[in-house]
């Protein structure tokens, strides 16, 4: 079941050895520069960037796999209910109607709307990798200690390192009332129908919060006998230096930046138009 947890893994890869602090600058850069923009060319290209941080990290398909699976059931609800209550929000935008397939009032197929949901999929192709790379190739204890040594008070650093930490408990914490709830009878498995696994799902969360709570109570309360936030200052175990690596690749992910502000200048707005 370890294996199946979305937290931290430990790898020997220039993701892996990258400053923490770094990373999370990046990762906040490269996120805003594919949001902010819709220029399909920009997207292609961050999205292509995203798969190649995604292989050069070495994340395996199964350390990922349930979060790949919510994604695309979640980015396929999203664009079918933006159709269902815009059909015709791509038209707006691109000033044009160019119909593929006719159909009842409103709800027809244009060019224009499926290029603009089109973008809305690169979109999550573009963010969702960098985010997943983010949180397995970041220890949390360098990441605490990264943000600490940037002028970050280390309480809030700390925190942040928990947060991470946190993941992959939650995650494991899910699992076993899962299975307690299938030794009572309730199933639960890829054998019951998906409304039945989501019902079920939902009945977990109130023991799945219940149990966090309590976690984070014992947390706090060892914190408090380790007199955790006494002193102005505190030292790391595990720290990395900022290297030149680092910030060629903080560089590279600003360079990126600065060509999606760019882009507003270059299509006069956050759209790109390929139907004028």
């Amino acid at each position: 079941m370890q294996n199946n947890l979305l937290g931290y893994v430990a790898g020997n890869t220039y993701l892996h050895r990258m400053n923490a602090a770094i990373k999370l600058a990046c990762f906040l850069l490269l996120t805003i520069a594919s949001m902010i923009t819709y220029d399909t060319r920009f997207l292609l290209l961050m999205m292509v960037f995203s798969m190649v941080l995604f292989v050069q990290a070495k994340i395996k398909y199964q350390q990922v796999k349930f979060v790949l699976h919510l994604v695309f059931i979640f980015s396929v609800l999203n664009l079918l209910f933006v159709y269902l209550f815009a059909p015709n929000y791509g038209v707006t935008l691109y000033h044009s109607q160019t119909v593929l397939l006719k159909g009842i009032g409103a709800y027809q197929l244009t060019s224009q709307q499926l290029f603009y949901e089109f973008n809305l999929l690169l979109k999550y192709f573009s963010t969702i990798p960098i985010a997943l790379v983010f949180i397995l190739t970041t220890n949390p204890s360098e990441f605490a200690a990264s943000l600490n040594r940037l002028g970050i008070s280390y309480r809030i650093s700390y925190a942040f390192a928990l947060a991470l930490r946190y993941i992959p408990d939650i995650q494991e914490d899910f699992q076993q009332i899962k299975m307690a709830q299938q030794a009572r009878g309730l199933e639960l498995s890829q054998k019951a129908r998906l409304m039945q696994r989501v019902r079920g799902s939902m009945q977990i969360l109130l023991p799945l919060i219940l149990t966090s709570f309590e976690r984070i109570e014992v947390i706090a309360h060892a914190m408090e006998l380790r007199r955790f936030g006494q002193k102005k200052r505190r030292t790391w175990y595990a720290n990395k230096p900022i290297v030149a690596s680092d910030l060629l690749a903080l560089l590279i992910c600003c360079l990126l930046l600065a060509l999606s502000i760019a882009l507003f200048y270059v299509n006069g707005g956050r759209f790109y138009n390929p139907f004028k």
